[in-house]
């Protein structure tokens, strides 16, 4: 079996490999190549900017393309970031990071749809207001601290609408952002008591969100802002360390230096065992198995590194990706693919020339998961569960349609390997990168061989396309 290390590499800690991302790769040992992944601020982040130019892939808006006010917008622009970004890692971090911290422009909308865009998905430097969304704080701290991330979740504008924190007073203490930044932000269920939740939810009062009307504009600005006449001043006490000294109780302070409760709070959590086990497990299923368990004395090693380096992701990250885990061929093709990441495979191993992301959005919600929309607090439910018999259908459906999309394209390609229909099937296995290409050749070289070979440009148009369709609807192509 020739050595697919890079392809596999690809394929978990990025969206899969385009011909320009094997040239880009092709002469990097893997240690090299996950060093180039890891270290992505040397890389210029100009993808943007390559949005409406030729041989990149096509967007749809109805009226001017304005990603910072309308959500399906908002929606082709992170996809096309992730088909053609040269920060792969740090766009499939952003990903997971927006599952762990499920927010959802629906609610968030409440403030307004096009301020809703904003607080989600707006870049500061294309707002007139310079408000910056929340998928762009994620993406600025992908490989960065836990405990900072957690610091700028918990004033995140988006965050405090989706969890009301804009609502949390010391009259009327507000629960919900306290019970998840324990139960699903660190330490995870069975870790924390009821008595904690009342507590947090104290912690946190006068954590609440400025909006700034716009004038003129119609542009609002929104913004966190600590109201210490709305903070509880008394003591908190919890049912696990809070300091070093192992004191469980957040002092009374006045309601000027009231904030510090949050903080201490958020730095207790972040540093804690639990958590450390629990954000390890997490990156271990997203880079190698959502199903199959990682060993203990990996993620006690794991453990120990985000403990180490003061919760820091990227040597967690750097350490899973060299891990014999990772890295055994058995492994290959063992995780299940999430829509999203089919969908940007798929173009990135198919093409997209004359085809638009706005093609995407439908089969993308049919195949259970929407960008900025998670169905809960609690995010999409991974692993087998995106593979219902709908589900399937839709990805079998969209198989079709960008195969067929891409027939003269995929022709074009495959030009240099019309001398048989074999010929074609080796290029086109290559190309697509299967996880059984070997259990499915046999059948694909029966349909590829159907009548008289020719080598005709219309006949690879046709060939190539089938090809393509049954490759993406396999089963082996669900599998990362």
């Amino acid at each position: 079996m020739a050595d697919d290390s890079i392809g596999h590499l690809l394929r978990r800690a990025g969206f899969g490999a385009s011909s320009d991302d094997r040239a880009a790769f092709a002469r990097l040992s893997y240690g090299a190549a996950v060093d180039r992944l890891l270290n992505y601020h040397l890389i210029p982040d100009d993808v943007d900017a390559k949005i409406g130019q030729a041989g990149f892939v096509g967007m749809t808006s109805n009226g001017r393309f304005s990603p910072n006010t309308v959500i399906s917008d908002a929606r082709q622009r992170w996809l096309f970031r992730m088909v053609h970004t040269n920060r792969p890692l740090q766009e499939k971090m952003t990903l997971f990071w927006h599952n762990y911290f499920a927010t959802g422009y629906t609610k968030v909308s409440g403030v307004g749809q096009q301020d809703g865009v904003r607080l989600m998905a707006g870049k500061a430097s294309e707002d007139p207001r310079g408000q910056n969304g929340q998928i762009e704080l994620l993406r600025d701290n992908a490989l960065g601290s836990l405990a900072d991330l957690l610091t700028r979740i918990a004033t995140d504008p988006a965050m405090l609408v989706w969890l009301d924190g804009n609502t949390n007073t010391k009259q009327k203490p507000q629960e919900n952002f306290g019970r998840e930044l324990m139960e699903l932000f660190s330490r995870g269920v069975g870790f924390y008591t009821e008595q904690d939740v009342y507590a947090a939810a104290r912690v946190f009062t006068g954590w609440n969100l400025r909006t700034d009307r716009g004038i003129g504009d119609g542009n609002n600005a929104y913004n966190f802002v600590y109201n210490a006449n709305l903070h509880e001043t008394a003591a908190k006490t919890f049912s696990f360390p809070i300091y070093s000294n192992g004191d469980a109780t957040i002092p009374s302070r006045s309601a000027t230096e009231g904030m510090q409760d949050g903080l201490d709070l958020i730095a207790a959590l972040a540093l804690h065992p639990e958590t450390a086990h629990r954000v390890v497990q997490k990156l271990y299923g997203f880079f190698v198995s959502e199903t199959v368990p990682a060993p203990v004395s990996l993620i006690n090693q794991l453990s120990l590194i985000y403990r180490r380096t003061g919760s820091s992701i990227a040597p967690v990250v750097q350490a899973i990706l060299l891990s014999p885990q990772f890295t055994d061929p058995s492994t290959y093709f063992t995780r299940y693919s999430w829509p999203v990441e089919y969908v940007v495979r798929s173009l990135k191993e198919t093409g997209w020339t004359g085809f638009s992301l706005a093609s995407t959005l439908t089969p993308l919600v049919n195949m259970g998961q929407q960008l900025f929309e998670p169905p809960d607090v609690a995010g999409w439910d991974l692993g087998p569960s995106w593979f219902s018999t709908g589900k399937m259908l839709a990805r079998m459906n969209f198989a079709s349609t960008l195969a067929s999309n891409q027939k003269f394209r995929l022709a074009t390609a495959a030009a240099p390997a019309n001398a048989s229909a074999q010929a074609l099937l080796d290029f086109m296995l290559a190309k697509m990168t299967p996880a059984d290409a070997r259990g499915m050749y046999g059948d694909l070289l029966a349909y590829a061989n159907t009548g008289a070979w020719t080598g005709s440009t219309t006949q690879l148009q046709a060939r190539a396309s089938g090809l393509a369709h049954l490759i993406l609807g396999s089963p082996g192509y669900q599998f990362l």
